[in-house]
């Protein structure tokens, strides 16, 4: 796998005065993911209760929190090539937070089953119309902090409004009796806040690729095909991606096993899930750092982590178990911030958005098969769960060896 160095960083002598640092832009774009993320995961962690109060059966839960996940992550293969041919990456990324900011406390007060429904997938959908774009402008400043870093800098304030935003939606409900009007109406007050920073970040920087242009001109020219297509190392990584994710359980199956066996008492499954978005935040940071220095081999802890995950979580022991489930959490973080700075350094920035909206397609289809998969070979036989999982991951290592990344 062969790695070219990144070319040196934007100097601040050489940045037009009053224009933001990189460093700075990338931490108030995490602060608009940590407060949207606050509105958003607060309504996610009440939205079965919130749709039963309404009348909803377990099926009607199931179909639209499950429309909303595809659509969050199908819509992507649209909205990530409208943002390349449109070049309107901040439109794009405002429009998209403000559906969902504006649906969620919309939520609370929506009164009727159908009316709730389609917010609830609506909030999806805002997603992802901002995400391609969203990854696509906070890749033009990684250029110059550092892909991994960057990208695992934005992870970790992220992960941080998804601890905040169910705990606040829990204060009130404890509050107000379990009203769920208010509990989701006040978290209209971050989402007010997501609005005006992003207005604010926009009216300060209207052009982040500037920061990749310095980085790029400064170092030394790479050939670039210009043929409109993404490069074949994109589509070998894209595979990586894929297999790794299609043998990787979700938290559902994990938790479904600790109950299940009695190891852990359902009111405590929050609590292991809050221990794993924080070890989420911890690999997401060291991962981001080690890929700066060494390049996408680290990406090779991944696979590991997700046989590991198989190995250890799915035991009849507590503490192996839950050290499964943590394990879990720190495949999280790479997933959610590595994976997506090593799409940067493959694709040039003229067709960056398409490439993270196909790379989001992959990864809903590869997660939907590694739910189906591991959940469906749990009630068969863990000992063949293991074993598949693993060799699932064999595979991955392989696509890993056979992607040549060019640090752009």
């Amino acid at each position: 796998m062969g790695v070219n160095r990144p070319g040196p960083t934007a100097r601040e002598a050489d940045r037009p005065p009053g224009r933001m640092g990189p460093w700075r832009f990338v931490v108030w774009f995490g602060t608009v993911s940590l407060l949207a993320d606050v509105v958003y995961e607060g309504a996610r962690s009440i939205t079965g209760p919130l749709l039963a109060s309404l009348g909803a059966s377990a099926l009607v839960v199931g179909l639209v929190t499950g429309a909303g996940e595809a659509a969050a992550l199908g819509l992507r293969l649209v909205s990530g090539p409208l943002a390349d041919r449109t070049r309107r990456f901040w439109g794009l990324a405002i429009a998209g937070y403000a559906l969902t900011v504006v649906s969620v406390p919309l939520l609370g007060v929506a009164g009727v089953l159908w009316a709730a429904c389609v917010l609830v997938i609506a909030e999806r959908v805002g997603k992802a119309v901002r995400s391609p774009a969203k990854d696509t402008l906070l890749s033009h400043a990684t250029a110059a902090t550092g892909r991994g870093r960057g990208f695992a800098v934005h992870e970790a304030l992220d992960q941080i409004g998804a601890l905040v935003g169910p705990l606040l939606v829990a204060g009130v409900l404890a509050l107000t009796g379990n009203d769920y009007g208010p509990a989701l109406g006040v978290l209209a007050l971050p989402g007010i806040a997501v609005l005006l920073l992003l207005s604010w970040l926009r009216a300060r920087v209207p052009d982040p690729e500037a920061y990749e242009r310095e980085v790029t001109a400064a170092a030394p020219a790479t050939p670039v095909a210009h043929d409109g297509r993404l490069p074949r190392a994109f589509w070998t990584y894209a595979g990586f991606t894929g297999a790794t994710t299609t043998g990787f359980a979700t938290f559902g199956v994990l938790s479904y096993h600790l109950v299940q066996r009695h190891l852990l008492a359902a009111a405590w499954v929050p609590v292991l899930y809050a221990a794993a978005m924080a070890v989420d935040a911890v690999a997401a940071l060291a991962t981001g750092w080690l890929y700066d220095r060494h390049g996408p081999r680290v990406l090779i802890a991944l696979p590991v982590l997700t046989a590991a995950v198989a190995a250890l979580a799915f035991t009849d022991t507590i503490a192996i178990a839950v050290a499964g489930s943590l394990a879990w959490g720190a495949a999280m973080g790479i997933q959610e911030s590595t994976l997506r700075a090593t799409v940067a350094d493959l694709v040039p920035s003229g067709r960056r958005a398409t490439a993270y909206g196909l790379f989001a397609g992959v990864v809903g289809a590869a997660s939907l098969a590694g739910g189906t998969l591991t959940g469906g070979l749990y009630g068969y036989s863990i000992p063949v769960l293991i074993t598949v999982v693993v060799a699932i991951q064999v595979l991955a290592v392989v696509l890993l060896a056979a992607t040549r990344v060019r640090r752009l």
